[in-house]
């Protein structure tokens, strides 16, 4: 049976919440991180940088290259962070990307197999994303072999977009691991893919040229419990210690 359900990929199948949602969760599991800042929470781009923890300090890999994200900027996710005060919230169909620390589920794609140590699915004509708020399966990544067509009815996020879309921006990408409980309009179908054209923003995924995705896809390992941190920069300042994120870089 080939049904995905994008939670379980996640090993999220269960709330997140008490003790597990503490920053001392990441800091001490993952030993990977991406991270996104923006200007601003009306920023529709950003500035990606990958870090890894050695001897339990996050040192840079030297990855810094610029990505997109939703086109009407940013607004706070659910994730592994607590609920924050100030700022916009994240809903289904604004076209914000979720702000907050998430983890980083499968990684997807056209081709049969990519270069990474992330579990890989190769995508199909009948596999797709249901976006539906009133759906059961709102949030999860299903085929139409094992629910049938009418389940998918009013879905707009089929994952193989060249065949159903005509673009390739889901050639090759991965889950951030947004809205793990499914809730009805909290955001649904959250991505790191590429993007449709240089700058082009998106309904809410990070967006990012081939050959970034493909170093990023090579670099990240599902072993390392990598995580994904997206938020606009005045606040990874005010949470930078709270969240025991690393010291960014310049900015080249």
């Amino acid at each position: 049976m080939r049904k995905i359900l994008l939670p379980c990929l996640l090993m999220l199948c269960s709330p997140v919440s008490g003790s597990e949602s503490l920053p001392l969760q990441w800091a001490s599991e993952g030993t990977q991180m991406v991270i996104v800042t923006t200007s601003d929470w009306q920023a529709p781009s950003g500035r990606l940088q990958t870090f890894e923890r050695q001897d339990g300090q996050w040192r840079s890999t030297g990855q810094d290259f610029p990505v997109t994200i939703g086109k009407n900027g940013t607004g706070w996710g659910l994730g592994l962070h607590e609920p924050q005060d100030g700022g916009p919230v994240k809903v289904e169909g604004d076209g914000k990307a979720p702000a907050g620390i998430f983890r980083i589920g499968l990684a997807f794609g056209q081709p049969a197999s990519v270069a990474t140590s992330l579990t890989y699915q190769a995508m199909t004509a009948d596999d797709w994303c249901i976006d539906v708020n009133d759906s059961p399966l709102y949030n999860r990544i299903v085929s139409t072999r094992d629910i049938g067509t009418q389940a998918i009815k009013g879905s707009t996020e089929p994952m193989r977009r060249d065949i159903h879309n005509g673009d390739h921006v889901y050639k090759k990408g991965f889950v951030i691991a947004h809205n793990p409980e499914n809730r009805p309009m909290g955001g649904s179908c959250i991505f790191a893919h590429l993007w449709r054209s240089t700058g082009a923003a998106t309904a809410g995924c990070t967006a990012m040229t081939e050959p970034d995705m493909d170093r990023l896809l090579l670099w990240l390992n599902h072993n390392r419990n990598p995580v994904f941190v997206l938020l606009p920069e005045s606040e990874y300042v005010r949470l930078r210690t709270q969240w025991q994120l690393p010291e960014l870089t310049s900015k080249n």
